[in-house]
């Protein structure tokens, strides 16, 4: 019997939906999967209690910038890692900056490590952290350079497994060769404001699962810059353009200067040396703790539409596609074509499309954390978690009309490929009527 148009197009729209589903959770259950075997157990490398002329030194770069929350705890914690060969540079712009009092109290607390602050930059682009670790990428002693923002903490066998996974300790005969080790953010919101609380919401459940699912699938570089390891020697070979290596005599920026011109330069950097090196990165089983100082509701909005206008002019195609993996919209479009086509009651298909959503979220969290949320604070986590969801849609469809963000105090203008420029104070367009209000500034939390 054949299907009349009318019924024919609605049965077509709910099968590609259909499909799409079963795809958007496989690659979910992916994340989900990988994140109970991955942070399941945290062995300690034989580095740590290795001579030291036997291991492969390492330089801690650490740019600061004002006082993060917890900056103390943060930067004390590579003061212990249980590694035989390292370095600390700190580094700040400003003589007078609030983080200097800090590094000094811990250079003076551990003085059998070798730690030292930089106090100055060299510009060579737009992105102020990249003229802030320049002076220090320039004088580290060893090759292989971890960076690591200010307002993260790890712990202390962390930087032993990341030189394991670098060296490829245990990687199947043939795979590529790591040219950078990673580690999932996980956010620890000390305050009680709502931003603070989606943030944390979204960083532990949401973005960790596609993270891990993304990074576990390795079809292309995906990588947030909060703990990032890699050689300077790669780095040098490498001249940002993603896609094919420098030719020879390319008198192209080399190394972390070619990198001063994105917003996004963790991103970037990671893809060249996937792309320009053929190389690959792996994420470690520790965490990054995040810790989120106060951020309100505004804050968090402006947050998330930053990041959104910088991918989009990095992948443009995946950001238009980003509202169909967030399970509020996905699961609305699919409990709407299940009901007009099967009459499958709304009230039945959406509540337990979300339910199982939850469940897989809170279960990557219990992975990452090592224990599930605490008790006490589990119904108002869960309450941050539905409203992050419902909010990804309306964030997401102001962010893609504009291409000007706040990051640290200054206005950008987001160029193709992720290039920025300083922003004209006259420039128009529907972003522009706002930058004057005081809600744009919020862009400024958590650089």
């Amino acid at each position: 019997m054949s299907l009349s148009p009318s019924r024919y197009a609605p049965l077509m729209l709910t099968t590609v939906l259909l499909v799409w589903y079963a795809i958007l959770w496989l690659i979910s259950l992916t994340g989900w999967r990988a994140a109970r075997r991955r942070y399941s157990s945290r062995p300690r490398s034989p580095l740590s209690s290795s001579a030291a002329d036997s291991v492969p030194g390492v330089s801690i770069l650490r740019p600061l910038k004002g006082l993060d929350p917890n900056l103390y705890e943060n930067l004390e914690c590579t003061f212990t890692q249980e590694y035989p060969k390292y370095e600390i540079i700190m580094s700040v712009a400003d003589a007078h900056d609030q983080a200097l009092r800090v590094a000094n109290d811990l250079i003076a607390k551990y003085p059998h490590v070798s730690a030292r602050v930089n106090i100055g930059e060299e510009v060579v682009g737009v992105n102020p952290k990249i003229n802030n670790l320049m002076p220090a990428y320039n004088q580290a002693a060893y090759d292989i350079l971890w960076v690591l923002d200010s307002n993260v903490t790890v712990a202390s066998g962390t930087l032993g497994r990341a030189v394991d996974a670098l060296q490829g300790a245990g990687a199947d005969a043939g795979k590529k060769r790591i040219s950078l080790v990673h580690h999932v953010p996980f956010a620890t919101a000390a305050g009680s404001e709502l931003g603070a609380r989606l943030e944390e919401a979204f960083i532990n459940t949401n973005h960790a699962r596609m993270y891990i699912a993304l990074n576990t699938l390795a079809i292309d570089s995906c990588v947030m810059g909060k703990s990032n390891i890699y050689r300077r020697s790669d780095l040098e070979q490498v001249v940002g353009g993603l896609k094919i290596p420098a030719a020879p005599g390319d008198p192209s920026p080399r190394g972390l200067r070619a990198f001063g011109k994105y917003l996004a330069e963790d991103n970037m950097i990671a893809g060249a040396l996937w792309h320009e090196l053929d190389t690959r990165h792996d994420l470690s089983c520790d965490v990054a703790y995040n810790a989120i100082g106060n951020m309100d509701l505004a804050a968090y909005c402006w947050r998330r539409i930053r990041w959104i206008r910088v991918r989009k002019q990095m992948v443009m195609a995946a950001t238009l596609l980003e509202p169909m993996t967030e399970s509020a919209v996905v699961g609305s479009l699919v409990a709407l074509a299940l009901y007009s086509v099967f009459s499958v009651p709304l009230w039945l298909f959406f509540p337990l499309h979300m339910l199982a959503w939850l469940i897989v979220d809170l279960d990557v969290y219990n992975s990452l954390a090592g224990h599930p949320v605490p008790e006490g604070q589990r119904f108002r986590f869960v309450v941050a978690w539905l409203l992050r969801e419902f909010l990804a849609l309306p964030i997401w469809a102001y962010a893609v009309f504009g291409s000007q963000v706040t990051w640290r105090g200054r206005q950008y203008e987001v160029l193709k490929n992720g290039e920025v420029r300083l922003a004209d104070a006259h420039s128009g367009g529907i972003s522009s009527w706002f930058k004057g209000r005081r809600g744009y500034q919020h862009l400024n939390t958590d650089g």
